[in-house]
């Protein structure tokens, strides 16, 4: 943090513990005063939380699970009015909220990825993730007036890459899980309910082909560049003149042992 301004990065980092040593990578390279973490893959007895505050971050908000999912903020400064959220009648561990600095609400969040088959009637995960979006969405909606004026930054994986230029190849990913019409409906939905602004993309402006997933199954990922954006950073409208920069880093995905999803960060003014 400067004396004017803080960084935040968000980063699925597919089990806290196997990427460790990523995660001090990235404080030695980024030094982040907020670092948003999905799919840590820890309960809380097994978090760690030694070893994370040892890198600068005492302030730590977990809502972790055994073995998947898990989300959690750590923070240089203070954390406050910490609350983790539940959605779809399902305490699975992928909403936490708390305040920073000058009540920056930060919403980190793991939409479910919805399996591999883009129907709801055949395939229980997809319904849930539609049904998670819609649900937020519509508490958002139903709460605008309370939530008018709050300072709101939403970040995490979404598991859904929303614009054409936010995958390798439109057309071939319309049936394709992250990318099908009714999921970018939905995100569409969510992306409203607050009037929200995409930070990333205020600095990679459309028509700029941006992603921050490239698959396992793909080993060529760096020639073939078939990446998807998947993680988001939104924030109120009453912040959108306060964002300095933003950054994908996309050399984390060649870094020893690295999650499938890299960083994203941006810089914000105090």
């Amino acid at each position: 943090m400067t004396e004017t301004s803080f960084k935040l990065i968000t980063w699925n980092v597919n089990s806290v513990r196997i990427r460790l040593e990523l995660l001090k990578k990235l404080v030695e390279n980024e030094n982040p005063d907020v670092i948003c973490l999905q799919e840590v893959k820890a309960k809380k007895e097994d978090f760690p939380f030694e070893e994370i505050k040892k890198l600068g971050y005492p302030e730590i908000a977990l809502y972790g699970m055994a073995g998947y999912n898990g989300v959690a903020i750590l923070s240089k400064t203070p954390l406050k009015d910490i609350e983790e959220k539940n959605w779809v009648g399902k305490t699975d561990a992928r909403h936490i909220t708390a305040k920073v600095f000058d009540d920056i609400e930060i919403n980190n969040i793991y939409i479910p990825a919805g399996g591999d088959i883009p129907d709801p009637i055949a395939n229980l995960s997809f319904a849930h993730k539609l049904t998670f979006m819609d649900d937020i969405a519509e508490y958002w909606e139903q709460h605008k007036e309370a939530y008018a004026g709050k300072k709101m930054l939403i970040c995490g994986d979404f598991n859904v890459a929303p614009s054409e230029n936010d995958v390798w190849n439109h057309k071939q990913l319309l049936k394709i899980v992250s990318h099908t019409p009714v999921e970018t409906e939905r995100l569409g939905r969510l992306f409203q309910s607050l009037d929200f602004f995409d930070a990333v993309r205020k600095f990679y402006p459309e028509p700029e082909k941006v992603y921050s997933w490239w698959s396992y199954r793909n080993p060529n990922w760096q020639t073939n560049n078939k990446g998807r954006r998947l993680d988001h950073i939104w924030v109120t409208p009453n912040i959108e003149n306060r964002l300095l920069s933003a950054k994908i880093l996309k050399e984390a995905r060649a870094w020893e042992r690295p999650s499938d999803h890299v960083p994203v960060m941006v810089e914000i003014r105090l």
